[in-house]
């Protein structure tokens, strides 16, 4: 009653249809499949120079804005002199957003997991937080643009891009951006652009020597959104897939955003982390709160183009 070698089927049932005395072990990895994570940019475009002025939700940070001057012909003897009148124009930047996240842990998965969860718990709650802060900074950005943002096509009338007959090359769709910035006095320095994946799909096909400098770097690696470590057309070149998609239009339609550092600020305060133990069971409650807040500062300094792309 010896048992059978070389039969083959003690491994290819489960351990549930086992009819002989082999018993296959299951093993429980101590790895974790982490999901992919969407780049996150907010904080790479927006100034963060109010970030330690503010703490938690709803306070706010009045920022004044900087007079202008009249200056005025004077001709001797003969000019009355007249002064301008200076203002306290402000702009509020208020703490007006908020996310929590909240799980539980139990005791004996505690004890007798193989996994950590509540460090695994804790770091996807920590990617969820930093996502939701870049979905809402991206869309502030779109919705604060006013009649100052340069606008290059618009969501009725996007601006076909490609490189067929009668489209527009993507390079000159980002130099008609940088045109615009210039138009309004923009610094040259800190300027940035942020679109979807479309869109540098079609800058990978352009074939000048243009791209193979100064898009690719000789790396084209990607590290928080940042395409490339060298400038194209004077702007960093950020991809990222929360870039809002404009209102009403279909899915070929994109905003290219372009601005510079100065153009909007984020203030963002991790204001509440903790573990408590819950009364009703043997568990320990972990959660945070997270808030911020934003505001466009200088719509001129944000160039927004729409684009199709087919």
């Amino acid at each position: 009653m010896g048992i059978e070698a070389g039969t083959g089927n003690n491994f290819l049932v489960g351990t549930s249809g086992q009819t002989n005395s082999f018993w296959l072990p299951e093993v429980f990895s101590k790895k974790v499949q982490v999901a992919f994570r969407k780049s996150a940019v907010a904080e790479a475009i927006c100034n963060t120079d109010y970030m330690g002025e503010i703490s938690q939700f709803g306070d706010t940070v009045n920022i004044i804005k900087e007079p202008t001057i009249t200056v005025t012909d004077y001709t001797r003897a003969t000019t009355t002199l007249a002064s301008t009148v200076l203002t306290d124009d402000e702009l509020v930047l208020q703490v007006d957003q908020a996310k929590y996240f909240q799980f539980k842990v139990d005791d004996l998965e505690k004890r007798f997991s193989h996994v950590n969860w509540q460090t695994v718990a804790s770091d996807n709650a920590a990617y969820q937080l930093k996502d939701a802060f870049d979905l809402n900074v991206l869309a502030a950005i779109r919705n604060g643009a006013t009649a100052d943002s340069g606008a290059y096509g618009t969501g009725a009338a996007p601006i076909d891009t490609g490189f067929g007959t009668d489209e527009i090359d993507p390079l000159d769709v980002l130099a008609r951006l940088a045109r615009t910035l210039d138009d309004s006095n923009v610094p040259e320095e800190n300027r940035w652009v942020v679109a979807k994946p479309e869109f540098y799909e079609l800058l990978a096909k352009t074939s000048s020597k243009l791209m193979s400098v100064d898009y690719n770097q000789g790396n084209g690696g990607l590290r928080n959104g940042l395409v490339a470590s060298g400038e194209l057309r004077g702007f960093k070149m950020y991809k990222s897939n929360n870039v809002p998609t404009p209102t009403g239009s279909g899915s070929p339609t994109h905003v290219v955003m372009a601005g510079h550092m100065s153009a909007v600020s984020c203030a963002q305060s991790l204001s509440t982390v903790e573990s408590i133990r819950d009364n009703n069971s043997f568990k320990d409650i972990v959660r945070g709160l997270l808030v911020w807040g934003r505001k466009v500062l200088r719509p001129e300094a944000i160039a927004l183009g729409t684009i199709k792309i087919d």
